[in-house]
């Protein structure tokens, strides 16, 4: 399946779902069915899911193992995580003062028109994850296996920064198992090819358990905030591509095109790290390599996540501004602050945003109560900052590999693209002999 046409096929499966998922709404109008109906479409997209974070540990181990050992020593490792660390801090901060900028401009907050929820009200959400000494704490695994078993992304990575630089120490003798490890990032990235064509089917699945539930008139009650949020992504997109431009110069607009698949897949099913396998093969067909992208996307996963950071100013303001609460310029940056430190422990953490929010709001005396507000809308808020948190990391690579002179040129990565569609042509023609 070519690029272009595997892309339609997830905007046709989106277009469907929707659809689908509305009629379903419609038929049944008790929301307790609606509901139960919807779980069993949704059975599509979790088994996609599940298999997606199946292969997601063992990839980034044996693809960040094989990319440091391959960078020789720890001095180029330290030079890279800090080159990749650099960008991710000031994209970070970036996205957190475009969502205390939007927010204030447009004031979504303001003369809401809804009944808002009890001050007493919780949304039961635990907030004491996301402390610095927590998060400091949890970088560090206990065990690699437990790492492996709960997908802890950050653990897997330290784990495998210390692993991929002992093996490459060991030189000669490391060779063998370098081999083998080499050889298991390949199996794994056959298997995720063989997951990803249910891809369209988990597409179709996600957005009609969403419409089927939900519908589409809660999307109209909070238009005003879905509208004003979607801009605020929108002017963060044109921002990350203008930082691209500027390093990557007009080859940005190929990246663009390269990861638009793994876009619209991380849009639909509102999750980041259902696009991680595409991402990886478009930074291959884009010309940068492995030993980077390996090593810097995974990072990403924990470290920059753009649309999920600046959804935190945005809605943290949207709740004060509609319980009618100020909060002076000094108050807002200290807030700032305090997200860009507690929102690095967000990857792996279920509905990891919502965590980071209501313990912002409790340090800022903003009731917690306001979360119920955008409790049901934010699965399509999630779809925005999960497609984000993709760009935004497919970005951070490229420059990163342009930095490190790990980028190939143009012509080389045409090339490049052009023996890994011959691959996978193969692949589909004589399946049995690869």
């Amino acid at each position: 399946m070519k690029k272009s046409s595997a892309a339609v096929w997830i905007l046709v499966a989106m277009v469907i779902g929707i659809g689908v998922g509305y009629m379903v709404f419609t038929s049944f109008p008790d929301k307790k069915s609606a509901t139960e109906i919807a779980g069993y479409i949704s059975l599509v997209s979790d088994v996609f899911l599940r298999l997606i974070k199946m292969v997601i540990g063992p990839l980034v181990f044996s693809t960040l193992v094989v990319g440091i050992a391959h960078m020789g020593d720890a001095a180029s490792v330290g030079r890279v995580f800090a080159k990749a660390l650099a960008w991710f801090v000031t994209a970070s901060v970036i996205s957190l003062l475009l969502g205390l900028l939007m927010s204030n401009l447009l004031r979504p907050g303001d003369n809401l028109g809804l009944p808002l929820p009890d001050i007493g009200a919780s949304a039961n959400l635990a907030t004491s994850k996301f402390t610095l000494k927590d998060f400091v704490g949890h970088m560090v695994p206990r065990s690699f296996a437990e790492s492996m078993a709960n997908n802890e992304i950050l653990q897997i990575v330290v784990f495998s920064m210390f692993f991929g630089v002992a093996l490459a120490a060991l030189g000669e003798r490391g060779k063998v198992l370098l081999a083998a490890i080499d050889q298991l990032s390949h199996v794994m990235l056959k298997i995720t090819g063989y997951v990803m064509k249910l891809a369209p089917l988990a597409v179709l699945a996600a957005m009609a358990a969403t419409v089927a539930v939900n519908g589409l008139t809660i999307l109209l009650k909070f238009a005003v905030f879905m509208a004003d949020f979607y801009l605020s992504l929108f002017l963060l997109w044109g921002l990350l591509s203008l930082a691209g431009f500027l390093f990557l110069g007009r080859r940005i607009f190929k990246l663009l095109s390269l990861i638009k698949e793994a876009f619209m897949l991380s849009f639909a099913t509102a999750s980041s790290e259902a696009a991680y396998p595409k991402i990886l093969d478009a930074l291959d067909r884009f010309g940068v390599k492995r030993k980077i992208s390996s090593f810097v996307m995974p990072m990403g996963y924990s470290f920059n996540l753009d649309g999920s950071m600046m959804y935190c100013t945005f809605a943290t303001l949207f709740i004060a501004q509609a319980y009618n609460i100020h909060l002076s310029l000094g108050t807002q940056l200290t807030m700032l602050l305090i997200l860009m430190l507690t929102s690095k422990g967000m990857a792996g953490v279920p509905r990891a945003s919502l965590v980071v929010i209501a313990a912002t709001l409790n340090q800022f005396n903003i009731p917690e109560a306001g979360l119920l507000l955008i409790l049901g809308v934010d699965t399509f808020l999630d779809m925005g900052r999960s497609a984000t948190n993709a760009v935004g990391n497919s970005i951070a690579s490229a420059v990163v590999g342009k930095w490190e002179g790990e980028l190939l040129s143009e012509a080389d990565a045409a090339a490049n693209e052009a023996r890994i569609e011959s691959e996978q042509d193969a692949t589909l023609a004589h399946p049995a002999q690869v």
